[in-house]
């Protein structure tokens, strides 16, 4: 069992606590403004992220520095230039945006990514976070993500706080605060996992959470875990991260999904990117702009076979009928303009592959399933173990 030390700020007035297994407060530390786990550190007296030798959820919070918005705010995208899984510090407090990966911390992921598929194939499992709660609170639909979020903590042994439509089964419908939400909800659980139909949205939960939040995709913003996921398909699939060209296909301007990801492959070297879309689904500028200033080859194409006959993924998106509100007429211009067939397979070399985010509609045809190349429901499948390191690292560390 791990010793942990802990210290924290003058407004904590035990003198000396033990707790299960071998957890000391000692009185000299308490004028101290960091508190520390094992190796572990967060400075300005956030509670470290790994701390289970608390035996209840409300007493641990009890002991959490109230620091000011401003405090909060400043770590809620940590820099990942720490990394050391050495000394077992995982340097990110929420999985908020793509920006906050470098290709270290990515890799680190990807590696317990791959000790997680053993744990899955293990008929045992683990239990590794056994006494932990993960809430899932999903403002709009989901199959793949709240599933495999929620099949990944069972599989460590913890469990599961849900609700799957809180926009209308929550005191949301109320007209509650997501910021109120995320204050209560923290009160019975140890991470969170929000999906939001507002762009932004996990970044405001995060500021006002004492405890880990995950962005399970917000709006038309990001989708964080979709792109982790995404690259880790891809090295699994192709063997490499650099010297790839990707054809990024669909409703890219609402696409939270191609957001991230292409945020992600700017952080590899000899990436090209190709945009195919229809016109009023475009690709957006900041995207575009950002690729331009880490100098990444990007273009646009309307012709998808060429692009498919030159790239190693092919990574197909729906055009999204939920994000045209009323313009009925923009949707259907948009959909059913690029489709992935078995025409486009002809033009895809033998070691390329087939991504999508999923659900899809008709925008990759039946017959494209018994293909070898068609990776999608891996890549699914691949989400599973994703999210399992990170709450492994988001709660326990290395």
């Amino acid at each position: 069992m791990a010793y942990y030390s802990v210290a924290a700020s003058s407004s904590f007035s035990p003198a000396c606590v033990v707790l299960s297994a071998a957890v000391v407060v000692k009185e000299s530390c308490l004028s101290s403004s960091f508190v520390q786990t094992g190796s572990r550190q967060l400075e300005n007296g956030f509670l470290p992220l790994s701390v289970k030798a608390f035996s209840s959820s409300s007493t641990r919070r009890n002991w959490i520095s109230r620091n000011s918005a401003k405090q909060r705010d400043d770590t809620l995208v940590a820099s990942a230039d720490t990394v050391s899984t050495e000394t077992g510090k995982f340097p990110l407090q929420h999985i908020l945006e793509a920006q906050q990966f470098d290709t270290e911390l990515l890799n680190s992921i990807f590696q317990v990514a791959r000790e997680m598929e053993e744990v899955e194939r293990n008929s045992e499992g683990s239990q590794v976070l056994k006494g932990y709660l993960m809430a899932t609170l999903f403002y709009e639909p989901s199959t793949r993500t709240r599933l495999s979020f929620e099949s990944a903590m069972k599989r460590l042994g913890g469990e599961v706080l849900t609700t799957e439509n809180a926009r209308e089964f929550s005191s949301a419908a109320k007209g509650e605060t997501l910021e109120d939400t995320m204050r209560t909800v923290e009160g019975y659980s140890d991470i969170i996992v929000l999906r939001h139909f507002e762009s932004g949205a996990a970044r405001k939960a995060a500021a006002v959470s004492n405890i880990p939040v995950i962005n399970a995709g917000d709006g038309p913003g990001q989708h964080p875990t979709q792109a982790l996921l995404d690259m880790y398909t891809i090295q699994r699939e192709i063997g490499h991260l650099d010297n790839i060209k990707v054809g990024l296909v669909g409703d890219l301007a609402n696409g939270r999904t191609v957001r991230s990801l292409a945020y992600l492959l700017a952080k590899y070297t000899g990436v090209q990117i190709y945009f195919v879309a229809p016109d009023v689904v475009k690709m957006k500028d900041d995207i575009k702009q950002y690729l331009t200033s880490r100098n990444v080859h990007w273009e646009e194409s309307s012709d998808l076979l060429e692009v498919a006959a030159n790239c190693d993924v092919v990574y197909q998106t729906r055009i999204q009928r939920e994000r045209f509100g009323d313009r009925v007429d923009l949707y259907n211009e948009a959909r059913g303009k690029y489709i992935v067939d078995t025409k486009v397979m002809s033009m895809l070399p033998e070691h390329g592959v087939i991504l999508h985010p999923l659900p899809r509609l008709d925008e990759i045809t039946v017959e494209v399933d018994s293909d070898p190349r068609a990776a999608y429901f891996r890549q699914a499948k691949n989400g599973l173990y994703i999210r399992m390191a990170l709450l492994k690292l988001l709660l326990q560390g290395y």
